[in-house]
């Protein structure tokens, strides 16, 4: 058996995505990927869907807007969504500060995304 170790952002795997925001590996396995990101005012990712990842959004501090379908859901610290397989959705940080939150995905959602033209939503 593996052991248990603690993770924070001064021991977790870091990766880099848009202009500035990144995120934490807290946990990265095949089957569930625990990450913790950080999304700088005003940047968005790019429009996309998973085939067979779900995938729970938790805001920890900032805003954070999730496009989920036709859905436009503005949360607030404390707040979070469920994003199921099949769904386009995008995030993107309206707010003055930046924006972290948790992003559980079951199973590891990396190698499952479908990126969609066009890259954002019409009506940003």
């Amino acid at each position: 058996m593996a052991p248990v170790n603690k993770t924070s952002i001064d021991n977790a795997e870091f990766y880099s995505w848009g202009e500035g925001a990144g995120g934490w590996h807290f946990l990265n396995h095949p089957d569930l990927s625990v990450i913790r990101e950080r999304i700088p005012p005003g940047v968005s990712e790019q429009l996309h869907y998973h085939n067979k990842a779900r995938q729970f959004f938790m805001l920890l501090s900032g805003e954070l807007t999730i496009f989920a379908g036709e859905a436009e859901l503005n949360l607030e610290p404390g707040e979070g969504v469920h994003i199921p397989p099949g769904l386009s959705h995008l995030t993107i940080n309206r707010g003055p500060e930046e924006a972290i939150c948790l992003v559980i995905s079951a199973p590891h959602s990396h190698t499952d995304r479908v990126n969609i033209e066009p890259k954002k939503y019409p009506h940003e």
